[in-house]
């Protein structure tokens, strides 16, 4: 299947200027620097902007998915139960809406962010300085969707995987801490002069 049969896809917020943040009122808006990893910031720590004319267009919620369409990592990520109040998506992000009832907003994110995708936008990215995968490149992208059921397994089965890698780095971490704590206990207790013997080599 193509993306574009699986998702509504359109292009972010153009803003004219920088965007300046608003203490009171205005509308979360959604950056490319907010979706520099698989995982979006807090909804309250996004900056708030009042922005006029209709932008019905670019507001997401919570289950919509957002694309890095600029900049070496295109990936995307899924606005999950957070996103009660709508934010504007701000280009170079791009918008991309799950139709009902077809594919699971986690799962398109994850399949968007598989080798075999990134391959693909790779070949159709644009530019030297500032890379650009262009709207055509998720339209024509072709990706496996299977049962929905399935689909929730599988990024039920990733997560775990996320977090068991999580643990990993955060074990091998406490191991070097525990060993240089023994490592620096040992060379205060035995010293030249002490009546113990010395550390070998």
């Amino acid at each position: 299947m193509l993306l574009s049969d699986a998702c509504s896809i359109h292009s972010g917020y153009t803003a004219r200027g920088r965007l300046d943040p608003v203490e009171h009122g205005g509308i979360p808006a959604l950056q490319l620097k907010d979706a520099a990893t698989d995982r979006l910031p807090d909804p309250a720590q996004l900056m708030r902007v009042e922005l006029g004319g209709d932008v019905t267009r670019y507001l997401v919620r919570r289950g919509d998915v957002v694309f890095r369409s600029r900049g070496d990592r295109n990936l995307a990520v899924a606005l999950d139960e957070r996103f009660v109040e709508a934010a504007v998506a701000v280009l170079p992000l791009m918008v991309l809406r799950p139709r009902a009832g077809g594919i699971v907003p986690d799962y398109l994110a994850w399949v968007i962010n598989q080798p075999t995708a990134q391959r693909h936008f790779d070949n159709d990215a644009r530019g030297t300085s500032m890379r650009m995968v262009p709207r055509s490149s998720l339209e024509t992208l072709a990706i496996d969707v299977p049962d929905l059921a399935t689909q929730r397994a599988i990024v039920a089965v990733d997560a775990l995987a996320d977090r068991e890698r999580e643990l990993a780095v955060r074990a091998a971490g406490l191991r070097r801490q525990l060993a240089a704590l023994i490592l620096a206990d040992r060379a205060r207790t035995v010293q030249p002069g002490n009546g113990r013997e010395r550390m070998t080599k």
